[in-house]
């Protein structure tokens, strides 16, 4: 019997009386469709169209007929909304479109090389702007299928950094256009394609101004929305865009003192009439809603509060209602809100002391189902009303089993920073039969990024390496510091010009008062993480060498000059404006402080943090004479086992290693060292 089991796989809805539930499979050939009625729950075989937004879940096709594969050397091929037409990229760097009924290809842009490309991302804007999900797509259609907007991105000027590949006898150079802080960015420029007659209409941005673009907008009416930013990241403005002539004319324009983000997801809202749109901004130090007309001139604030996470999920033209989740009543779990467009009549629809981490709500909002957990309450689905009224229970993820199994206990608390100004969440997990009159080894994971809180108040299936560590005794810890979206823009903004200072004071602060538990082993507190939670484990085992005695850091950053210009300059600006800034927030600067035991980790073609970082900090310590532990991957980028995975084996099994011996005491069971799929983890 299971400990766990799955909730019903709920896609939609049919109308306000029946939602709709597919049961079976999850290819296109297995599997059925069922309407579920809300109150009754029977449910009926369903042979009615299925929501477009239902069918996505299931297929993550392009186009009808359409593949990777049908259109040779295709990059990114994605469908026009109406299907008639498919754009992509091909490795000339241009960009093209083609008729899915005739198969007539048209090329777009005729300039592509290797540093001029059309709707294919720079690496920066790939990785700080557009996002990974995007595979480097850097086009857009509009909502009628007949304009195609794409950013042009220059990278003459960027410098290039070498990645040693040992490929073959020689070996070679894998080279990137990367702007490290301070460098040249690739100049941008905004084009409209026009699908009839393959006419591009440059937007009027000089693409020579230091600056940059977030994600294009398309409005439901088919106009063009273009997010830019300053380069010292402090100034948003929205601008429409002529699609006909190119010329902007500007809607909105924001100032912070500290910084603002432009790869904000679900900035804009716009309502169906088109003439109004909701921003989220968190520029009053929390994330609120606010009303604007077609020309941008603010109607009203929408919310006023300490919300944070916010993200509109409907929004009803006809009763002037706005539905959205956010992070308010706890600032560890979602809530679901209605409040009215002009900004009154705010109502909490969840329930409970539960993170309502997922909602689907009826096409006239009738109803909605939430999925629910919290740390000692399994993820449970059910069916609420329109005034926040439980129905009745879909699903609940505990399996028949649960009640057999001594499941580890899992609780938050709040820690006092050193200032006094706030609660530092903190979530640890006890091992199995925790005998508070014992000490145990502590192992903390963090990450500790801008606004990537990892503490939450959500249920965790128990099982794999989590729940063998509880039972060898280990506690396991997660904190978060203020700057992890907790604690509002207000948090964050403390980081500026110095990222990484407050951030390892806070894990210091909760550091220290694990030491002061009783049942904390003080000579084992160990610390892991990657990327910028491998830099926070360097900085734990220099800076924070008081708090932390071992740590495990993986392809870390361990100076802020190597890394790239969006991420870092957004919160440090650039390494000629805040020179003390950059080496107070150096592991480099901290190195004399070394002692416990460090293992560094990193793969060697690292394309995003690149191994320079550990090896700079390699090269310090070896001059001064410090012992310290290292592994490197060869051509593993930034997560090993990526590409590789015997690569990602070896690294965890060599990890669990580390913590056998240095907070166990014992060796590694010989199972460890089976393949994965062999030892259930």
């Amino acid at each position: 019997m299971p400990v766990a089991k799955s909730l019903p796989d709920v896609r939609g809805w049919v109308d306000d009386e029946n939602y709709l539930e597919f049961r079976g499979g999850q290819s296109n050939n297995d599997g059925e469709w069922y309407a579920v009625n809300a109150k009754s729950g029977k449910a009926t075989k369903y042979t009615g169209k299925i929501p477009a937004s239902a069918e996505a879940r299931r297929f993550r096709g392009n186009a009808p007929g359409m593949t990777t594969s049908s259109v040779k050397d295709a990059v990114n091929p994605t469908a026009s909304p109406d299907g008639k037409w498919l754009a992509y990229t091909k490795k000339d760097n241009n960009l093209y479109v083609m008729d899915t009924v005739t198969k007539k290809e048209i090329k777009l842009t005729n300039d592509g090389s290797d540093v001029i490309l059309n709707g294919y991302a720079s690496w920066v804007y790939f990785e700080e702007i557009l996002g990974r999900g995007t595979r480097y797509r850097a086009f857009w259609w509009s909502p009628d299928s007949k304009s195609l907007c794409f950013m042009r991105f220059d990278d003459s000027k960027v410098p290039v950094f070498p990645i040693y590949v040992i490929k073959d006898q020689h070996g070679y150079l894998e080279n990137t256009h990367y702007p490290k802080a301070g460098d040249p960015n690739p100049e941008v420029k905004i084009g409209v394609a026009s699908i009839s007659d393959g006419n591009i209409v440059w937007a009027d941005f000089d693409p020579k101004t230091d600056q940059y673009f977030g994600a294009p907008i398309w409005t439901p009416d088919n106009r063009l929305i273009i997010q830019w930013m300053n380069r010292g990241q402090d100034n948003l403005k929205l601008y429409a865009v002529d699609l006909k002539t190119g010329d902007k004319k500007e809607l909105y324009d924001e100032t912070q003192k500290a910084w603002i983000d432009l790869d904000e997801a679900n900035r804009l809202s716009f309502l169906a009439d088109g003439k109004r749109f909701i921003l989220k901004s968190d520029k009053d130090g929390w994330e609120n809603l606010y009303l604007h007309d077609e020309n941008g001139k603010l109607i009203n604030q929408i919310t006023t509060g300490n919300f944070w996470g916010t993200n509109v999920v409907r929004v009803n033209e006809k009763t002037k209602q706005v539905y959205f989740r956010a992070r308010k009543e706890n600032s560890a779990r979602f809530d679901f809100y209605r409040v009215g467009l002009d900004g009154k009549g705010l109502t909490r629809l969840s329930f409970g002391e539960y993170s309502h981490d997922q909602i689907n709500l009826s096409p006239n909002e009738k109803y909605f189902i939430t999925t629910y957990s919290n740390l000692s309450t399994p993820t449970t689905m059910a069916l609420v009303d329109a005034k926040g009224k439980l129905i009745r229970e879909l699903g609940n993820s505990k399996g028949e089993a649960f009640d057999e199994y001594n499941i580890p206990k899992s609780e938050m608390v709040r820690v006092k920073s050193s200032d006094g100004l706030f609660d530092l969440p903190m979530t640890i997990t006890y091992p199995v039969n925790f005998d508070p009159n014992k000490k145990y080894p502590v192992l903390v994971s963090v990450y500790g990024g801008p606004n990537a809180g990892r503490v939450y108040d959500r249920w965790s299936t128990p099982g794999g390496i989590n729940a063998w560590w509880a039972i060898e005794g280990v506690i396991q810890v997660s904190m978060d510091n203020r700057s992890s979206g907790h604690f509002g823009k207000k948090g964050l903004d403390f980081i500026h010009r110095q990222m990484g200072k407050w951030e390892i004071e806070d894990f210091m602060t909760c550091g220290k008062w694990l030491r002061q538990q009783p049942w904390v082993d003080t000579s084992k507190v160990a610390i892991t993480g990657g990327s910028f939670g491998g830099y926070m484990t360097c900085m734990a085992l220099t800076y924070g060498a008081d708090v932390f005695t071992h740590g495990v850091a993986n392809a870390s950053v361990t100076d802020w000059h190597f890394y790239d210009t969006h991420y870092t300059e957004r919160f440090m600006d650039t390494p000629k404006e805040n020179p003390e800034g950059y080496k107070l927030t150096s592991v480099m600067n901290w190195a004399h402080q070394y002692r416990g035991l460090l293992r560094i980790v990193h793969g060697t073609s690292d394309d995003n943090v690149h191994m320079q970082n550990s090896l700079t900090l390699i090269d310090k310590l070896q001059n001064m004479g410090k012992h310290f532990e290292f592994m490197l991957y060869p051509g593993e980028r930034h997560g090993v086992g990526g590409a590789n995975p015997a690569k990602g084996l070896h690294n965890r099994t060599e990890a669990y290693q580390f913590y056998y011996e240095k907070l166990l005491n014992k060796p590694m069971p010989e199972e460890f060292r089976q393949p994965q799929a062999q030892r259930g983890f």
